[in-house]
């Protein structure tokens, strides 16, 4: 009895509790409820709709792409040797004042001492190119490259661009596993992606993140080129030193940028990472196998930088809007030719939107002088498409040679006018900064020391210095100068061959 009591209950329960459904979706199941917006219409921010099923979540795990990075990416240890002297400081200019050099007197008291370096890098193809960060390998005596699988190689470096941090260095092998590139304008923020190197000294790590931003300028490039190039992929992925050069992969496991820098208080990985775009190392790498050097476009234009003041914005008379301001156009440059005059807002390239600085130059990096591309600009609120071709640094379309002059490693300038007169010259070239690799780290010269003449020849420009070195070839070459504030003329001998 005690059961049929129990299970009556239940059939009345579960019979009242079907009819209180029924009953309320019959009278009420077509109200929606909404938190505190109007559902008649748009909202004004409204950005887009967007219908989940549209957009996969990405892949459950990411075994496939990181099993194609790995074996593609390699472990690159450089070799550089240095000279640690004992003698009297390089600093003091009067040793070379007589024309001679003081430690004469007590017997060269030099060593070397070898520093060691480690980085990450990608290899392109199955013969042996392999693609790093300028930074890696830069003054290196040796490049060792091992793989993977533990197979080490003697690596030559091919060239280099400091101005995108980039370098392909050559080991002599076949038949090597090789990423294919994908394409980074099809990146979006949110998108999954993995870095790949040899963090920390460690064996080839696999990191995932998101892209975080795309068109970032963190100014770094420029501690190593005077004409820096930053359009930086910035994720969340963890890179940390010794990343520098690996991949950056798509879920696909195709090449979408190179690792090259972090944002850190410390040092070590805090968060941010940025990547070289993989359409700019593709056009990049080509070059530097092909010419030996890049053959970079140039639209001579002077633009705003971004994130300006308002103060500086009134000031300037810059106006805001989605693009970037023409400051100037230069004469007889690309876009002066083409119509593109001060004020002009440029909002697209071939298409694709342009919001800051950084986007523009990116953009600009894929092509090479004489290529004919399409910009989109706004001038009194009225937009116009114009079509450009892209010239060098020179205002011509030739191929430009791999010069002497780009590994000198220093920053030069003309002697402003005013110091040229309180020096009683007619003019001359700024020694400005000298860094610890390249040919002027090989001399006793000291920042500061303005050159006046070359073999003899008067030097007043930094183009003029330039035609000189480039007509000495592989040989050497006397500069004359001096030094502002002391007294008397020095000479400083210039090998132009560092082999």
């Amino acid at each position: 009895m005690k059961f049929k009591q129990v299970a009556g209950i239940v059939l009345v329960s579960a019979a009242t509790t079907l009819a209180s459904l029924w009953g309320y979706n019959h009278f009420h199941g077509n109200q929606t409820y909404f938190y505190a917006q109007d559902s008649s219409k748009l909202p004004a921010n409204y950005a887009k709709f967007f219908d989940g099923q549209k957009y996969a979540s990405g892949p459950a795990d990411f075994v496939e792409a990181a099993s194609a990075a790995i074996p593609a990416t390699v472990h690159i240890k450089t070799k550089t040797v240095r000279t640690v002297s004992n003698n009297l400081p390089k600093s003091n200019p009067f040793s070379d004042l007589f024309g001679i050099d003081p430690n004469d007197f007590f017997g060269d008291r030099s060593r070397s001492l070898p520093e060691m370096g480690s980085g990450s890098g990608v290899i392109i193809s199955e013969d042996g190119y392999i693609v790093t960060n300028n930074h890696v390998v830069d003054g290196a005596d040796e490049v060792t490259v091992t793989l993977s699988n533990k197979k080490s190689f003697k690596a030559k470096v091919v060239a280099t661009d400091p101005s995108t941090d980039l370098a392909v260095v050559k080991v002599d092998a076949k038949g090597l596993p090789f990423l294919l590139y994908g394409n980074s304008d099809d990146l979006k923020v949110g998108q999954w992606v993995l870095a790949v190197g040899y963090p920390l000294s460690l064996e080839t790590t696999v990191t995932a993140g998101i892209v975080s931003a795309k068109g970032r300028s963190i100014d770094i490039n420029s501690r190593q080129s005077q004409a820096p190039v930053e359009s930086f992929i910035q994720t969340d992925a963890a890179v940390n030193p010794g990343n520098s050069g690996g991949p950056l992969i798509n879920p696909q496991g195709q090449l979408v940028g190179i690792n090259s820098a972090i944002a850190s208080p410390t040092g070590s990985y805090a968060g941010y990472s940025f990547t070289i775009p993989v359409n700019i190392v593709k056009k990049v790498v080509t070059d530097l196998i092909k010419y030996g050097t890049t053959q970079r476009a140039y639209l001579g234009i002077e633009y705003a930088r971004d994130n300006l003041s308002d103060d500086v914005k009134k000031q300037e008379g810059i106006n805001d809007g989605e693009g970037v301001f023409v400051m100037n156009a230069r004469d007889k440059g690309a876009a002066a030719k083409s119509g593109i005059q001060k004020g002009d807002l440029i909002t697209k390239i071939n298409g694709i939107q342009i919001n800051s600085g950084a986007e523009l130059v990116g953009q600009i990096a894929i092509y090479r002088p004489g290529d004919k591309i399409k910009i989109t600009y706004k001038r009194n609120g009225t937009e116009y498409e114009v079509p450009v071709t892209l010239m060098n640094s020179s205002g011509t379309m030739d191929v430009v040679k791999n010069s002497i002059f780009d590994r000198l490693g220093a920053e030069l300038q003309p002697l402003a006018k005013k110091d040229a007169e309180s020096m009683n010259v007619k003019g001359g070239i700024v020694v400005s900064s000298i860094s610890d690799k390249g040919l002027f780290s090989k001399t006793r010269m000291e920042e500061g020391f303005v050159i006046l003449k070359v073999n003899g020849k008067e030097v007043t420009t930094v183009d003029d210095f330039r035609k000189i070195l480039e007509s000495a070839g592989n040989g050497s070459v006397k500069l004359e100068g001096i030094y502002p504030g002391y007294d008397g003329a020095f000479t400083y001998p210039l090998k132009l061959n560092d082999d």
